[in-house]
């Protein structure tokens, strides 16, 4: 894995190759990464894995056509090779007349930024597995916890680069560390698994493996002996570690290509209130330590702070430079980018606001509810927002958890469910995405 300078020099002389080659304009892309993993289970070591990797990816416009190539081998020869092949594949490729790079007025021209996104620790596996040791030890010493799923964690480091045929060149590195545990409670049929994870860009941050142990047997117990639940319709409430897909989905149907393709559940409400008024949606790039903080986007486009929903309405779309010359628009520096796929687009550290109301002030008034912890499936269709997914939790009596309940579908459609939508005061920046406790009106539930 390349240094952070000795990358960009390498993505721009690639870049500078295809110029020679007759291309039109060109960016590269250098990818590359290290990682250590170590996995235990019942208080035994069961893996070390060692990973690096790397790799550059180019891609050419001539004219209106384009290719993109990569190639893990970075010899002389081997990307002479690569920009011999993406230059033969354009002249092949159907014209598009949206390609092209971001335009260079928009490009990041700014110093090192301050993400403070990588701490430069290099933990040895011994380390590694201590912590991962006093997880899984912290959780089985739980009552109620009868085996293990193991634990792990992890410690990785990736630098990228990006350099264009427009002259810019710039990377950054980021550093992340990973733990989780899972264990498994009661007997026979009657066993419950549950976990509990947490991943940071600084091993400061990482939780302490006793409190990441703890708070996975202690979840895995509390599942035990759940009853079902009779079908109706009825409040729900969604934990912040489930809650946050709500917002996801939500940003997929804000993104360039799919209002270019027709295929959002939003289209055509630019300007309604989809949200009741309070709610506040924030994407901010810039967020110290943050899982998805960067300067610029997968074209080099300067990342900025940005408001996605305020007063309860969308402030506009999430656009990559071809989405944006597709609808008339201009890049909002929302690009992604891995390996030789063509920029997409996706946001970057969002968070809902927080409300004024406790969880329990949440659900005080609820004489039956649900209030779910677990999401299963993939139930979404992105073009109606029809959403269904399998769901476990717990039930909510007279504004009080209750007991668990598993074996649910909740139901309803994203219009509907966003405009009910109520947040607690218990947001926590964990997560890409970041919500507190949410509270939907009226969904359908399929139980018993």
């Amino acid at each position: 894995m390349l240094s952070i300078e000795t990358a960009e020099a390498r993505a721009a002389a690639l870049v500078e190759a295809a110029r020679k080659a007759g291309v039109d304009a060109a960016d590269a892309l250098y990818y590359g990464d290290a990682s250590t993993e170590v996995q235990v289970r019942l208080g035994a070591l069961e893996d070390v894995t060692r990973a690096e990797g790397e790799g550059i990816g180019l891609r050419v416009f001539i004219g209106q056509r384009s290719a993109s190539v990569s190639s893990s081998d970075l010899s002389r020869d081997a990307l002479a090779a690569l920009v011999e092949r993406a230059v033969a594949m354009a002249r092949e490729a159907p014209e598009d007349p949206y390609a092209g790079l971001a335009p260079e007025d928009r490009l990041y021209r700014g110093g090192a930024a301050p993400l403070d996104a990588d701490d430069g620790g290099n933990p040895a596996p011994a380390e590694l597995k201590a912590r991962a040791l006093e997880a899984e030890a912290a959780a089985r010493a739980v009552r109620g916890v009868t085996n293990s799923d193991g634990a792990s964690v992890s410690a990785g480091r990736t630098v990228f680069a990006l350099a264009t045929s427009h002259g810019f060149a710039r990377g950054y590195s980021t550093s992340v560390y990973g733990s989780g545990v899972g264990v498994i409670a009661g007997e026979g049929g009657a066993m419950q698994r549950d976990s509990a994870s947490h991943n940071v860009r600084h091993l400061a941050d990482l939780d302490a493996p006793e409190t990441l142990g703890t708070l996975a047997g202690t979840r895995a117990v509390r599942r035990l002996g759940p009853g079902k639940l009779s079908s109706g319709t009825m409040p729900v409430l969604f934990d912040p570690r489930v809650g946050g897909s709500l917002i996801g989905h939500l940003i997929g149907a804000m993104s360039g290509p799919a209002i270019a393709r027709r295929t959002s559940f939003l289209l055509g409400r630019e300007a309604d209130r989809l949200f009741p008024a309070a709610i506040r949606i924030h994407d901010n790039p810039h967020r110290p330590r943050g899982l998805r903080s960067k300067p610029f986007d997968g074209e080099g486009v300067a990342t900025a702070p940005r408001v996605l929903v305020e007063e309860g309405r969308i402030t506009g779309w999430l656009l990559d430079s071809a989405a944006a010359r597709q609808l008339g628009l201009e890049t909002t520096g929302h690009a992604t980018r891995s390996g030789i796929a063509a920029p997409g687009v996706g946001a970057t550290n969002v968070h809902l606001a927080p409300g004024p109301l406790s969880p329990a002030e949440l659900m005080a008034d609820i004489t039956r509810g649900l209030y779910v912890t677990e999401l299963i499936g993939q139930g979404l269709n992105p073009v109606t927002g029809d959403y269904s997914r399998g769901a476990s939790g717990f039930l909510i009596e007279n504004g009080e958890i209750a007991g668990p309940v598993d074996e649910i579908t909740v139901a309803g459609n994203l219009i509907d469910m966003f405009a009910t939508l109520v947040a607690a005061n218990d947001l926590e920046h964990r997560r890409a995405i970041d919500v507190p406790t949410l509270r939907i009106e009226g969904m359908t539930i399929a139980g018993a």
